[in-house]
């Protein structure tokens, strides 16, 4: 087993895998860029060094300079949390030349299975139903993009073929507005992933997004967590999630699970994963991508199983046998939600960046549980993703995890910045959520409303 872990990551997740690393006993080296020096985690842990500026690019992306810190500070291993290097192949590669562990799966797994056109291609030839779908299209070839979307049939959905968390995809009505639709979308995932390779999908109409959570060793076995139903979204990102999914045939979604356990075995894959699925309830499941890293909303599973998926995804990537890791079968107890606070006007849905003059939470308590990387006084940079906080309930039925979520999202108090509080209210309270059927574009209807 490792002895000291560098965190590459910041804000909530690196406050999140710090926790594990200390309750396993391990050291503990945090990074943090200019930006991020006075977050309440950075003087938590054993280690912290600086990385540079703001910009990720020259911090939390700058690989050379985070195997040079790996080097200096003698870490065994790196845990890249989730978005910056989490799904990037070769730094996985780069830290295991090095002689260092990569907290995730395999770096072929992700190369595999990252590039999120050739993962369809992969799922289909192991019989997963499949929406339509292109595979990657020349990036200047208008002719080539146009032919393939008149195949697929409008409305089509564009979707970066690198990229992850809902950001670059743009759904496209008619061909009038294709060639600059391409043009925007392919622009967002040369920033956001240093690659502008995009994909077609049929556009599919209010289907609900399900994903399922595996953990996997490197021997052969794998293990369902269940499900989660994460459709509470704004432009693709996820907003609100739940676990377990709600008003779907239980025995439906458990064959599926057991459909994709499978797949996994039969490819050989590890550590940790999660695939994602749409769902109607005409059409049943069809699949979406893999995504192969620690997921935010892990903790909605954490809460009905009570696995602690982070000290379970070190100790595979270490080497351990699942069996050891997971001494119990686990199962599903009660209903968990999770609330992703962002820093953002709640109508128009952009960045609102600022000094958090007043941030006052809910206190953990049972049935409660606080995900933050910020306290009061830090500023929110507006060099990174705008999340704040994360609020997790757990009870033993769904009515009263909404009613704990309004409870604590009404005592929370922030000043400084704007908040989506108001839209996370309002979704919670919605008549489609309360029955559990709120589709992917559900939450955009709620705030155009």
């Amino acid at each position: 087993m490792m002895k000291k872990i560098l965190i590459a990551n910041r804000a909530a997740a690196a406050a999140r895998i710090l926790r594990a690393v200390r309750e396993m006993g391990l050291k503990s080296v945090v990074v943090y860029s200019e930006a991020d020096r006075d977050l309440p985690y950075v003087a938590q842990a054993d280690e912290s060094i600086c990385i540079g500026p703001a910009p990720a690019r020259d911090s939390y992306l700058n690989q050379a300079l985070l195997l040079d810190v790996m080097a200096r500070c003698r870490a065994d291993a790196v845990h890249p949390g989730y978005g910056f290097l989490s799904e990037n192949a070769g730094f996985a590669r780069q830290v295991q030349a090095a002689g260092h562990c990569f907290i995730g799966p395999s770096p072929k797994w992700i190369e595999a299975l990252g590039n999120k056109a050739a993962a369809r291609t992969l799922m289909q030839a192991h019989g997963l139903a499949m929406g339509g779908s292109t595979g990657v299209l020349p990036r200047d070839d208008v002719t080539a993009v146009t032919r393939a979307a008149r195949e697929l049939g409008y409305p089509v959905l564009i979707k970066p073929a690198g990229g992850g968390g809902g950001i670059g995809m743009v759904p496209v009505e008619n061909e009038q507005s294709l060639p600059a639709s391409w043009e925007r979308a392919s622009g967002i995932a040369e920033k956001a992933f240093g690659d502008s390779a995009l994909y077609m999908e049929r556009f599919v109409r209010e289907p609900r997004h399900i994903e399922f959570q595996f953990l996997a060793d490197r021997h052969g076995e794998v293990i369902s967590l269940f499900e989660r139903d994460c459709s509470t979204q704004r432009r693709y990102q996820k907003v609100i999630e739940e676990a377990p999914a709600a008003a779907i045939d239980p025995q439906v979604v458990e064959e599926m699970a057991e459909q994709l356990r499978q797949v996994l075995i039969k490819i050989g894959y590890d550590v940790i994963g999660t695939v994602e699925m749409l769902y109607t309830p005409e059409s049943g499941f069809s699949f979406l991508e893999v995504n192969t890293r620690l997921q935010v909303e892990h903790a909605v599973t954490e809460a009905i199983t009570g696995v602690d998926i982070v000290q379970a995804q070190i100790s595979l990537a270490a080497g351990e046998r699942l069996s050891n890791v997971l001494t119990q079968t686990p199962k599903r107890n009660g209903h968990a939600i999770e609330a992703r606070i962002y820093a953002e006007d709640p109508v128009r849905c952009l960045p609102s960046p600022g000094l958090l003059r007043v941030f006052q939470l809910p206190q953990s308590s049972i049935g409660l549980r606080i995900e933050t990387g910020y306290a009061e006084g830090n500023r929110v940079s507006s060099h990174y993703d705008p999340m704040v906080a994360k609020l997790i309930t757990n009870a033993n039925s769904r009515d009263d995890a909404i009613l704990s979520m309004i409870n604590a999202l009404e005592a929370t108090q922030v000043e400084g910045i704007k908040t989506n509080i108001p839209t996370i209210l309002k979704a919670l309270r919605s008549d489609r959520f309360q029955a559990g059927t709120m589709a992917v574009d559900g939450l955009q209807a709620l705030i155009a409303a």
